[in-house]
């Protein structure tokens, strides 16, 4: 199979999915599938502007309206992730993950699906340690601190990840594992983005709970973005073990590494997304306990052995089928001749969702209404209590933008 791998989208749809075209004609191939590996934003009209955490010179509509609306159809299936410059609002909607627009789904806030016969996983967000063990208490309209706490990656989404016993040959996060670096040539990493060194050097430029999942799951294939640069490692498991194959990729810039097309041994079928059986079984299991206020889950309460889970997936997918639901818009499309036009900042029930979730006899719960939130308690470095904290948040620097800046996640 051959797939296209996108770092940050940042809404430009058009030139990646040109980008995809002018290859296909170069080399006389076809492409697949594309992925992303988060900063998708899939906004939909002005509105959703208000929930996408980006400084005001990036505040754009960009290209994704055109596939939300009809206007334009993305010319190959397309996966992504969620990145921490998102539509926040509009990817809660699809928490389970769904199709953002027609031939576009995307994975959830953690997900596992099967594309004909390659099993692909994801993870969105970035890791931030101050949220990591909160449960989802953001709802929109966001302010200034849960604007970027939405998208700060929660242990509850990795803890279901790390349930998955499958093999996985795709693995997606946004920010790189923890100590990636150690697996591929660093010192050129320091010559293209010098201002990474101490962090590569103190162990602290990536992600711990992708480097959990990365040791954990072994996936074939471990593609990231965030850091806006091209790097590749390796990574072998044991001596003797799985061998993993990591790439990041820059953000759509011209003259910037942001695509590359790679050749994945497959199976001969039909190209096309599916649920996965197992994460499916994972989901009905871990749903009771997901937490929708400051709190984490708690999992004790969860003793039904998961073969249970997989034999229950297993029979309602023989009598529905493993296609996603379609999609539905839920908000009115952006129309530019009429800016005003477009919605609130609400957050409908997905009509995917809300089917997705009458599939596993599971109940809707993401809706929870601001009154029945608690106070956030977050907890320090050390994993001890720390301090109630209603409205503050911690601003991490850990993006770059294209002039090799800091700027704000």
């Amino acid at each position: 199979m051959r797939i296209a791998v996108e770092g940050c989208m940042h809404g430009d749809l058009d030139n990646v999915y040109r980008t995809v075209q002018d290859i296909e004609r170069r080399e006389g191939v076809k492409v697949d599938l594309l992925l992303c590996c988060g900063d998708f934003q899939s906004v939909r009209n002005l509105s959703d502007l208000d929930s996408l955490n980006v400084p005001p010179k990036y505040r754009s509509i960009n290209s994704f309206w055109k596939y939300f609306s009809g206007q334009s159809l993305a010319p190959l299936p397309t996966v992504f992730i969620g990145g921490n410059h998102e539509a926040s609002n509009y990817l809660w909607e699809l928490y389970y993950g769904g199709w953002a627009a027609p031939n576009i789904y995307f994975l959830g806030f953690a997900g596992v699906i099967k594309f004909g016969s390659l099993r692909i996983g994801g993870l969105s967000g970035i890791y931030n340690a101050r949220n990591y063990r909160l449960g989802h208490h953001e709802r929109p309209p966001y302010d200034d601190s849960t604007i970027r706490s939405v998208y700060h990656v929660r242990e509850y989404d990795v803890h279901k990840l790390m349930q998955v016993e499958d093999p996985i040959d795709i693995f997606l996060s946004h920010d790189w594992p923890l100590g990636i670096t150690d697996g591929g040539d660093v010192d050129q990493l320091i010559r293209q983005k010098p201002f990474f060194k101490n962090e590569i050097f103190k162990r602290t430029l990536g992600s711990k709970p992708a480097a959990q999942l990365l040791q954990k799951l072994k996936p074939t294939y471990w593609f990231s973005a965030h850091l806006h640069c091209k790097f590749a490692a390796s990574v072998q498991h044991g001596e003797g073990g799985p061998l993993t194959k990591f790439l990041a990729l820059d953000k759509c810039l011209p003259g910037r590494k942001f695509l590359q097309v790679v050749d994945i041994d497959s199976e001969p079928g039909m190209h096309e997304v599916m649920y996965d059986e197992e994460w499916l079984a994972i989901t009905r299991k871990f749903n009771s306990v997901l937490p929708l206020t400051a709190r984490n889950a708690d999992y004790g309460s969860l003793q039904v052995d998961m073969q249970d889970y997989r034999e229950w997936v297993k029979a309602r997918l023989q009598e529905r089928g493993t296609r996603p639901f379609e999609f539905v818009r839920t908000v009115p499309c952006h129309i530019p001749s009429q800016p005003s036009i477009n919605g609130s900042s609400d957050v409908p029930r997905n009509p995917q969702t809300v089917s997705f979730l009458q599939l596993l006899e599971l109940p809707y719960l993401l809706d929870l209404t601001s009154e029945s939130r608690e106070p956030i308690i977050r907890m320090s470095s050390v994993d001890q209590p720390g301090v109630i904290d209603h409205n503050t948040e911690e601003i991490p620097i850990d993006d770059v933008d294209e002039s090799g800046e800091y700027e704000e996640d």
